[in-house]
């Protein structure tokens, strides 16, 4: 069971610039749960069929143009069953005028009402995208994620397997750093995952034997990003001498994250191996198979046509 966020509706005003043309009395306590933002369109002609009253509501030009052209009496009926379901908030756009008759209805049942320049549109898919954002089902996993290629690779493993040293290696070849040790990962999509580093500790990463490094600082503001798609996870394990490992890449292995399956690689490592070198071929392998082409396959219906045509 994923834990339930919210976001302060006056961080979303700080956000965005919103001007506040009524501030009801819990104005500082209102929380948005919902990343949907609604326009009351059939509410407005009397239909409350699957109304959602824990979504921002927000008014643009035709919603303000059909309230003006209703009777006053018409539209005080109208507003005041709107106003009735106690919505977190309402945005009105485009600076459109508010009606004597909405403000005191706003005074009545106590809701808070929002204006801004913007174009309905624009403001609704911006508001959504960073509620989706900011709302979204996320855990906290240890690891390290790069980017390499414009690849997210997310490194797991048990501590001292080498992955903040790869990690290093890896900045040194030009690629860049997300998180070190832990990595907030957030569900962003159905089928889209995004890390990021918690606040404490971004851009440092810990080596064993040196301490603690600013990579930022150390090798330029290039060298971190603040987040990115997870779009590989590479599971770094000790050799074994008797275990059965994937020599030709066939097998195509997922780890589950929030419901998501994201590919994996699982990589013995032994004293001698170049780590950096094998996740810059595993983050070009991975890019190459989302744009369709496997090596793998190839390789094996390359082998399966040989002992066809020899009859082997």
């Amino acid at each position: 069971m994923f834990q339930v966020y919210s976001v302060p509706l006056t961080t979303l005003v700080k956000e965005f610039e919103l001007e506040v043309a009524y501030k009801a009395s819990d104005y500082d306590a209102i929380q948005l749960t919902v990343a949907d933002v609604a326009r009351p369109g059939l509410q407005l002609a009397g239909y409350f069929d699957h109304f959602e009253p824990m979504r921002l509501q927000v008014m643009g030009n035709v919603e303000i143009s059909y309230l003006q052209k209703l009777s006053p009496t018409e539209r005080l009926m109208t507003l005041d069953r709107y106003y009735a379901y106690k919505f977190p908030a309402l945005l009105v756009t485009r600076y459109n005028p508010l009606e004597p008759v909405c403000m005191e209805l706003a005074e009545k049942h106590d809701i808070t009402i929002l204006r801004c320049g913007e174009a309905t549109s624009t403001v609704v898919s911006a508001i959504i995208a960073y509620l989706s954002a900011a709302l979204a089902p996320r855990i906290t996993r240890h690891g390290v994620l790069m980017e390499v290629y414009g690849e997210g690779i997310l490194l797991t493993g048990e501590s001292g397997m080498g992955k903040s040293e790869a990690a290093v290696e890896l900045l040194k070849r030009g690629h860049r750093m997300i998180a070190d040790d832990a990595v907030e990962i957030r569900k962003v999509s159905g089928s889209k995952l995004v890390g990021t580093a918690p606040e404490l500790i971004r851009d440092y990463v810990e080596l064993r034997g040196i301490g603690i490094v600013n990579v930022a600082k150390l090798f330029g503001m290039g060298a971190v990003k603040a987040e990115n798609e997870i779009d590989l996870v590479v599971n770094i394990v000790p050799w074994k001498e008797h275990e059965a490992y994937d020599r030709l890449g066939v097998e195509e292995q997922y780890l589950e994250i929030l419901g998501v399956q994201v590919p994996m690689n699982t990589i013995p490592i032994t004293p001698g191996r170049n780590l950096a070198v094998i996740l810059e071929v595993a983050a070009m392998n991975n890019r190459q198979r989302k744009m369709g082409y496997n090596h793998a396959k190839e390789f094996t219906d390359q082998i399966d046509s040989h002992f066809k045509q020899n009859n082997l």
